[in-house]
């Protein structure tokens, strides 16, 4: 790749990328937030955390204190003047009147803060040296700004030690210095905030382009600046800048994946934008070289004082985006197919085949375009990923028909077999699925027409429980129900555990199997269509596997979803059958929290409950404003309200067929209060006298809070909440958690074991 010339010096091309960025903007009112706090808590006494780190750095040998003390120097009048001299001496003009109005203005506010709070709050040599180092690194480079915030670290540690000022006098000193170095960018502006089109041109011109004039293209916030360059005999160009990466794998990505039920292969990071472009040059060449419609790399460069550059030849066209349907003839969309198709022949997953990213060139031809999220040598995984990206896309533009119809004309039924599993919400990303987000049920239309038209069952469901899950439950089970008996002695836990009357654990296990069967009659009330109930009843069995070991049950709602899609429903209605039982549960959960925990109040129950009186009021109606505040605004009412509505009139209509609101609603209710009766046969088996009610009331409620806390089988959250109802029955802390570790072991995991093997039985008999 050809390096960065020399055509405009480099003091130019600095000057030319001097300009201002809206993220300092939210640095600065960050940085302000915490200097506030820092000086409220400067108010109150010195914590003992604070005195400690005073004292480990105050105990540092004084062999040293020479070095410290002028370290010190730094961060006074001194440092000030001898940064505005070494700049003005090298020519830098503008740093050196930068350093010196920005070392001014934060000794000012450091004074003033002085008399404004009492003390040596903030450290002014702290401050002191933090603004000229963020003042002057970023003139430098980002090697120079790393030993700029280690100086600055040094200083702190220098004046701690000496004495001068106390740890949150040095915090005070860096945040200090940085807003007021964030102040100087936002006002002054900065090196790196601006592309300009003019080192952009040099660099072309001296990698022999002869460009002849260049041209800033419209350009969305967040994506890269493009250029259209004209070349003296060459054809037109198109450069793109990228600024920051585009291909990131961070944790919200990674959060999402955990949650998944379908094995999808993340996308590999990327280092720096450099590495992005060249990552993209490398795949167009390997794609163009495969017979793949891409616009030729000319050039792919890391330029001084501007962010990385791709130069590609221009092909004029227009995107499909830009076509009506009608413009969309079959031989266009055979077209598109065939590039796809040689994409996975090369084993090259594009991965953001986006209609925007398809050109129809002036014969009608199609290109593909931005290679940023590709993957040379992909494996069949990738490419049947990718190829499902490509049929969302084209069918957003095409309708689902015309899409599957041309897609099944031109590439094996392999590809298109294996492309099939991918066509669902979790495994497309944000980019892709954006495109269908004007119909609720695109993607399931899309998945129903591929698997009829390939003459292919819909996908079976495939178990989210891996290795790694495994693992990680029995870990934090392990945590939660070790130390669960440390909260009263372990031993009386154990002697109650020997002692526990088996009769009653017996009841336990048998509530606990008892409950799958309450929750199949649930699920056949959630249903308009008739579904057959030993069949229903095997596959809540399965259920109790796979919705007991994933975050937030969403093995339970896949598997249920796929099963009855298995029996003839559309996906829509697989969907809502499945959201109905769960706001039925919900709803019959609420009810019985409600009016029990009155009733059995009345009673004298709950003799050791105290509530924290406003404090709690205060954060009821909290939450119910935000609740309402969320469901009224335009994003509450464009993706909130609609399905809450829709299940809530489904629910109500469920009232007039008695069958049916006896299955949901009934089937409900006894799901729950035979759990409830499996923590009481527990409890029975180590502590006789109790409310058997009230221990039913307390796991209703504990079930229902606990599972909002999005870990497999509420694990941790539950047990607190069982733990907290039971003391404020007067239940003896260790017959609680006995009853606890119990009830959830026998009457919750248990139940896991046969599931796993019928999970396995109705994958074979292909039902799920």
């Amino acid at each position: 790749m050809p390096n960065a010339g020399s055509g405009i010096s480099p003091r130019s091309r600095l000057r030319l990328s001097i300009g201002r960025h809206p993220r300092d903007l939210g640095k600065l009112g960050l940085v302000g937030g915490l200097l506030a706090l820092s000086a409220l808590l400067v108010l109150v006494p010195a914590n003992p955390v604070e005195l400690a780190i005073s004292q480990q750095l105050a105990a540092i040998p004084p062999a040293a204190d020479p070095a410290w003390v002028a370290l010190t120097w730094l961060g006074s009048w001194a440092g000030i003047v001898g940064v505005v001299v070494v700049a003005g001496y090298f020519g830098w003009i503008r740093v050196a009147l930068l350093c010196g109005g920005s070392g001014a203005l934060t000794w000012l506010i450091a004074q003033l803060m002085h008399q404004v709070l009492g003390g040596g709050f903030p450290s002014e040599e702290v401050a002191l040296v933090t603004v000229l180092s963020v003042v002057a690194t970023a003139y430098l480079g980002s090697v120079a700004r790393y030993l700029g915030w280690a100086l600055t670290l040094l200083v702190a540690v220098a004046v701690v030690h000496l004495g001068m000022h106390l740890p949150l006098g040095a915090v005070g000193g860096v945040l200090l210095g940085w807003g007021v170095g964030l102040l100087s960018h936002l006002v002054w502006g900065a090196p790196g905030r601006r592309v300009s089109d003019l080192v952009i041109f040099d660099e072309l011109e001296q990698a022999g382009l002869a460009p002849v004039s260049i041209t800033a293209l419209r350009h969305r916030l967040l994506q890269p600046r493009e250029f259209a360059v004209d070349t003296v005999d060459g054809p037109t160009l198109r450069a793109k800048v990228v600024r920051r990466l585009s291909r990131r794998a961070g944790a919200w990505y990674k959060i999402k994946r955990v949650l998944m039920v379908l094995d999808v292969r993340d996308e590999p990071r990327l280092s720096s934008p450099h590495h992005e472009v060249e990552h993209e040059a490398y795949a167009a060449l390997l794609a163009a070289r495969a017979g793949v419609r891409t616009p030729p790399v000319v050039l792919a460069c890391d330029v001084q004082y501007a962010p990385a550059l791709l130069v590609v030849q221009e092909v004029s066209g227009r995107r499909l985006t830009e076509l009506a349907p009608g413009e969309v003839d079959d031989e266009l969309l055979e077209g598109i197919w065939r590039q796809v198709g040689k994409l996975a022949e090369a084993r090259i997953a594009h991965h953001d085949l986006r209609a925007k990213n398809i050109l129809v060139d002036e014969g009608g031809g199609p290109w593909l375009l931005s290679f940023t999220f590709s993957h040379p040598g992909a494996d069949e995984a990738r490419c049947a990923q990718d190829l499902a990206e490509a049929l969302v896309s084209v069918a957003s533009v095409v309708g689902v028909q015309r899409a599957v119809a041309s897609a099944i004309r031109v590439l094996p039924v392999e590809a298109l077999a294996a492309a099939l599993n991918n066509v669902v919400p979790l495994a497309l990303p944000r980019r892709i699925r954006k495109q269908a987000e004007l119909d609720r049920y695109f993607l399931a239309e899309l998945r129903e027409t591929l698997a009829d038209r390939l003459g292919l069952p819909i996908p079976g469901f495939r178990s989210p429980v891996r290795p790694t899950t495994v693992i990680g439950l029995v870990l934090i089970g392990a945590a939660v129900y070790l130390l669960l008996p440390e909260l009263s002695d372990t031993r009386a836990v154990v002697g109650a555990l020997r002692h526990a009357h088996w009769g009653w654990l017996a009841v336990a296990v048998v509530t606990g199997f008892l409950a799958v069967l309450l929750s199949s009659i649930s699920v056949q009330g959630s249903s308009r269509t008739p579904i057959p109930f030993w069949r229903t009843l095997q596959v809540q069995v399965a259920a109790a596997f796979t919705g007991r070991t994933t975050p937030g049950g969403a093995g339970f709602f896949g598997l249920n979803v796929v099963y009855l899609e298995r029996l003839g429903l559309r996906r829509p209605l697989a969907v809502g059958v499945t959201l109905l039982n769960q706001a039925g549960t919900g709803a019959v959960a609420f009810l019985v929290a409600l009016v029990g925990v009155f009733a059995v109040g009345l009673t004298g129950t709950f003799s050791r409950l105290s509530l924290p009186g406003w404090p709690l009021l205060i954060a009821s109606v909290a939450v119910v404003v935000v609740a309402a505040g969320l469901l009224i605004s335009p994003l509450g009412r464009r993706r909130l309200l609609p399905p809450v509505l829709e299940v809530s009139a489904e629910l109500l209509e469920t009232l007039r067929h008695p069958v049916r609101a006896l299955q949901l609603f009934g089937g409900a209710l006894g799901y729950l209060v035979v759990s409830g009766l499996g923590l009481a046969a527990s409890l029975a088996a180590i502590h006789p006298h109790f409310s058997w009610a009230g221990v039913t009331i307390v796991f209703i409620i504990g079930n229902t809070l606990g599972h909002l806390v999005p870990s497999p089988g509420g694990l941790g959250a539950v047990e607190a909440v069982l733990l907290a109802g039971l003391g404020a029955m007067g239940i003896p802390a260790t017959a609680a958690i006995t009853a606890v570790l119990l009830s959830r072991f026998l009457t919750y995991w248990l139940p896991v074991l046969p599931g796993i093997a019928m999970f396995r039985y109705l994958q074979h008999r292909k039902v799920i």
